[in-house]
C-alpha cells in the first residue's frame, strides 16, 4: 500500500482536520468524536437541516457538500464504513433550527439502519425528521426492483436541488419532497479499470487484470454486471449511456444534466471524450443539456473509473439546480 498517511488508525481524523483548517468558511467538526461536518447556516432558524451522512473515500461526498444552499451537515464514518447511530443523532441536532430535518444519503444497508435508529433516538427529543433515500444506479437492481439500487451519482444532484428548497424556508414536506423528485430523475451507472485500497485493509477491495474492465461496478467495488477486456471509449461509452436510456428513455425536447465522474484517479482528458460521445448522441436525439457537470463528484478513493449520471429536468428541477450555490468543491451561479 502506498499512500501519503501517518497511520491507517488517524487517516479520516487527520483528513478532516486539513479539510476544516483550509476551508473554515465552510466547514467545522462537531461532535464528541469530530465526526459531524457542519456548515455556516447549520441550525439557522426557520429553515430545514438537511444531514447526510456515509464513509470517508468518497470526497466531495459527503463532506464536500456542506455549505451554502447545499447540505447543513454530515456525519462521516471511516473508509466505507457508515457513521454511528451517535455520529448521525449529533448532525441531527446540530442542524435543527425548529423547521424540520431532512435526512438524505444513498441507499446502503448500515446507513439506512444507523440513520434510522438516530432518528428514533431525536424524535424523542422533539426534533421531526423525515427521509429520502437516492437510489439511482441502474447496474445494481432492475427497474421492477428500483427501491434496492445503491445510491451514486444522483446524490450530488439531489443535495443541490435539495439545498436550495430548502433556502426558500419550504417547509420540511416540500424539501423532501423535491429531493425524492430530483432523486426519482437521476440514473447512473458505473464502470472501474483498477481497484483501490482501503487503509486500514491495506489491499486492494478488488483484483483486475492489466487488459480488464468493469462495468456496473459500484463506489465500493460492489460487482458490475460483466467483467472482460478493456474497451474503447466510444463503446464504454455508448454501453453506459444505452443503460441509462433503456432505463429512463429520452425523446426530442427533453432536458437533462449530465455528470461525468471521476472515481478517483481518472484524469479530466478522459471524461472529457466520455462527455463528448455522450453530449453528441443525445444532440442527435433532440436532447437539450443543461449545466453539464465533468469532474470529481463522487470518488472511491484512487479507483481509476467513472460514473455517468442523467437528470432528467423539468422547470422546477431546472431552477433549482442553477439557484446559487457553494462549499469548497463546487460553485453554482
Amino acid at each position: 500500500m502506498k499512500k501519503i498517511l501517518n497511520s491507517a488508525a488517524a487517516y479520516v481524523d487527520e483528513m478532516l482536520d486539513g479539510l476544516c483548517a483550509a476551508h473554515p468558511e465552510f466547514y467545522r467538526r462537531e461532535g464528541a468524536d469530530g465526526r459531524v461536518i457542519a456548515g455556516p447556516e447549520s441550525g439557522a432558524g426557520g429553515k430545514v437541516g438537511i444531514v447526510t451522512g456515509g464513509g470517508s473515500g468518497h470526497l466531495p461526498v459527503f463532506t464536500g457538500y456542506v455549505g451554502r444552499g447545499l447540505l447543513d451537515a454530515a456525519a462521516i464514518g471511516d473508509v466505507f464504513a457508515s457513521p454511528t447511530v451517535e455520529q448521525i443523532a449529533e448532525a441531527l441536532r446540530a442542524v435543527d433550527g425548529g423547521a424540520g430535518v431532512l435526512c438524505l444519503y444513498g441507499n446502503y444497508g448500515g446507513d439506512v439502519m444507523n440513520f434510522d435508529m438516530a432518528c428514533e433516538l431525536v424524535e424523542l427529543e422533539g426534533i421531526e425528521t423525515t427521509t429520502v433515500l437516492v437510489a439511482d444506479d441502474v447496474a445494481s437492481a432492475p427497474p421492477d426492483e428500483m427501491s434496492k439500487r445503491r445510491g451514486t451519482g444522483g446524490l450530488i444532484y439531489a443535495f443541490k436541488i435539495a439545498g436550495a428548497k430548502a433556502q426558500t424556508k419550504a417547509s420540511l414536506a416540500e424539501v423532501a419532497r423535491i429531493a425524492r423528485k430530483a432523486s426519482d430523475a437521476c440514473r447512473s451507472v458505473g464502470m472501474a479499470l483498477t481497484p483501490c485500497t482501503v487503509p486500514l485493509a491495506g489491499a486492494p477491495t478488488f483484483t483486475l487484470a492489466e487488459d480488464e474492465m468493469e462495468m456496473g461496478m459500484g463506489l465500493h467495488g460492489e460487482p458490475g454486471v460483466w467483467r472482460g477486456a478493456l474497451k474503447k471509449a466510444d463503446e464504454i461509452s455508448d454501453e453506459m449511456l444505452g443503460l441509462l436510456l433503456k432505463d429512463m428513455p429520452l425523446t426530442e425536447g427533453d432536458r437533462v444534466s449530465i455528470l461525468v465522474n471521476s472515481l478517483g484517479a481518472t484524469p479530466l482528458e478522459e471524461l472529457y471524450i466520455v462527455y463528448r460521445f455522450v453530449a453528441a448522441h443525445l444532440a442527435g436525439l433532440g436532447v437539450e443539456i443543461v449545466m453539464p457537470l465533468v469532474g470529481r463528484y463522487a470518488t472511491s478513493m484512487e479507483m481509476a473509473g467513472a460514473t455517468l449520471t442523467l437528470c432528467k429536468l423539468d422547470p422546477e428541477l431546472g431552477e433549482l439546480l442553477k439557484a446559487p450555490a457553494e462549499c469548497a468543491f463546487w460553485k453554482v451561479g
